[in-house]
């Protein structure tokens, strides 16, 4: 039997079997999805206001589960990377009432920091050192190069969504329906790490939205740094990293949907855009300045999460016209605090960000995805505690992945 033809994210594939796995291809992305109707809402086929938490038994599929906390417990000035905030696994909703915006919160007995520090075991392997802790996993080399990687189904369940798995041959596909029969698929290795997502439509058409197996699994995490040549800056630079809390709807929807400012020369892994500065730098991006972390927390308020509300308009308007679109949400940390213990904080605050974006504004999440980057990309450079180096980034990373310039 010949072999299937490569999928093409964007565009649907053949009819996807039940509990066969996606071929691993060379797609292109970003093309509109046939099985969601151009100018549909992308977020009303999300579950309404999960919790984080799995539904309890008898609960409905996309209700929020009760007894939700609703205060935030006072916590005393703390340095970077070194105490505070909460695992998403276990944050909670607030204000579920219609209009009321819940945010990333501390329940009683949640996890702190130190916590988090405690699990940590590390081992050696080969050249690397390999730090696993709860929900994630931290790879080191001798140069002192770090990356963080998590479980990317973990975001999906974190959010109260219900999925179910197979493993085959070294990989797992999870899928996870919701109530309208559409199914977001994400195949992972071993360690967690996303190889492909992709959207399965009520017409079992499949749409791959994220392609990680564009070439050769390199051996080391190094290799997935590419590195260009700085790209010119055509226009001023306040307009090429925006601040959201000096910026409108129009100006956040401008930068999220601009063109990259140099030539993309050819389509990228998730991995290489994660791990390449010169390759992010060739895209817009969007400093959420309005969302300002406690130092060594990764909490964000309630009267935070509402400030998210005109970078979801944004998201929201470019996924109407364009459904297939990749967002990566960045995480930062000033310098204060160890460079591990900073990339954790920073994955985390990213991860944050995304749920409330999702939770709160109806944003798919299988659209969004994210990396801590620690004390690596400081705003301000200081080597003190800096409110502006606590912060988010968002950028449109599709023309990324597919190659595209324009």
């Amino acid at each position: 039997m010949p072999p299937n033809p490569p999928a093409v994210p964007g565009q649907p594939s053949t009819p996807a079997q039940p509990g066969a796995v996606p071929p691993a291809a060379a797609p292109v992305q970003g093309q509109p999805n046939p099985a969601v109707p151009p100018g549909a809402a992308p977020g009303a086929a999300v579950p309404g206001r999960p919790g984080v938490a799995p539904p309890a038994p008898g609960a409905v599929q996309g209700q929020p589960p009760a007894g939700l906390p609703g205060q935030l417990p006072g916590q005393p000035p703390q340095r970077e990377g070194r105490r505070g905030g909460i695992s998403p696994g276990v944050a909670g909703a607030i204000g579920l009432g219609a209009g009321v915006i819940g945010g990333i919160m501390a329940t009683q007995g949640a996890e702190r920091f130190d916590d988090i520090r405690r699990e940590r075991q590390e081992q050696r392997e080969g050249d690397l050192t390999i730090i696993r802790e709860p929900g994630r996993t931290i790879i080191r080399d001798d140069d002192g190069r770090a990356i963080i990687r998590r479980d990317e189904d973990q975001r999906f369940r974190d959010l109260g969504w219900q999925g179910r798995a197979e493993r085959r041959d070294g990989e797992t596909r999870t899928v996870f329906e919701r109530p309208d029969g559409t199914r977001i698929v994400t195949v992972t290795d071993e360690e967690g790490r996303l190889i492909r997502r992709s959207r399965i439509g009520r017409d079992d058409r499949e749409v791959i939205i994220i392609d990680n197996t564009l070439r050769d699994r390199p051996g080391r995490f190094a290799d997935d740094v590419v590195v260009l040549p700085p790209p010119p800056l055509p226009i001023p630079r306040e307009r090429y990293i925006v601040n959201a809390d000096q910026a409108d709807e129009s100006l956040i929807y401008e930068t999220i949907m601009a063109p990259p400012i140099a030539a993309i020369p050819r389509r990228y892994t998730l991995d290489e855009v994660r791990y390449s500065p010169d390759l992010r730098a060739r895209m817009r991006s969007v400093d959420i300045d309005t969302i300002n972390f406690e130092t060594g927390s990764w909490q964000v308020t309630a009267d935070q999460a509402q400030r998210l509300a005109v970078i979801a308009d944004s998201v929201r308007r470019v996924l109407q016209g364009s459904p297939n679109e990749v967002f990566l949400v960045e995480g930062h940390t000033d310098a204060v605090g160890s460079d591990i213990d900073n990339l954790s904080l920073s994955d985390r605050r990213a991860q944050s960000v995304a749920e409330i974006l999702t939770r709160d504004f109806q944003i798919p999440p299988e659209n969004l995805t994210t990396q801590g980057y620690g004390e690596q990309y400081l705003k301000v450079q200081t080597q003190a505690a800096s409110r502006e180096n606590r912060r988010v980034t968002l950028r449109r990373i599709t023309p990324l992945l597919t190659g595209q310039s324009r």
